[in-house]
């Protein structure tokens, strides 16, 4: 009889154990996050954008050390701060908007140093063309924000990749096929 007992105990032990390991669920604020870039202009200067239409959300469990994340970009949300430049951008010899309105990042590989998140490996998908880019977290922070009354966790990272890989061929070679791409993301955890 006793043994039975101790096997419920060890049970309910163990339940408590992975409800409270359990990953939380957060969502993209998309007042505050903006994916931005930086692409080489002939070698003279380096054109800067950003997209200002994002939503997805993150999974974290801290104490596992593990999470996803899932990013939708609109395409057409491009902003150079130029009309123009954002005219031809969406255009088919660059994002191509029409045809593939949305840029998309994939990870289930978020990295973790101690408690920090310091790198996310995932798949960007651009032009209907899916490749490997890393994610280097700059900063990481979660907390109890004092106007939503909920946990929310932000971060800020970095990539570089070649626009070419991704069918993004627009001005080579007079332009560099290089692109640097920073994140500033905050997500708030959900109910």
């Amino acid at each position: 009889m006793k043994l039975s007992h101790l096997m419920i105990a060890m049970l309910a032990v163990a339940s408590a154990g992975s409800a409270m390991a359990a990953a939380d669920t957060y969502n993209l604020d998309p007042t505050h996050t903006f994916p931005s870039f930086e692409a080489d202009h002939m070698g003279m200067s380096v054109w800067r954008g950003k997209f200002n239409k994002t939503k997805g959300t993150v999974t974290l469990d801290r104490a596992a050390k593990t999470g996803t994340l899932d990013l939708v970009i609109e395409a057409d949300s491009i902003d150079f701060g130029l009309d123009a430049m954002n005219t031809h951008a969406k255009k088919a010899d660059m994002f191509n908007v029409e045809k593939f309105p949305q840029i998309t990042y994939k990870s289930n590989k978020l990295k973790f140093t101690g408690d920090q998140l310091t790198e996310v490996d995932g798949e960007l998908t651009l032009l209907g063309v899916t490749k490997p880019v890393t994610l280097k977290v700059n900063k990481f922070k979660c907390i109890m924000h004092p106007r939503y009354k909920r946990e929310v966790c932000g971060a800020d990272a970095t990539a570089e990749f070649k626009r070419s890989d991704f069918g993004l061929n627009f001005g080579l070679p007079a332009f560099s096929p290089e692109v640097k791409l920073a994140i500033q993301v905050e997500a708030i955890k959900a109910d």
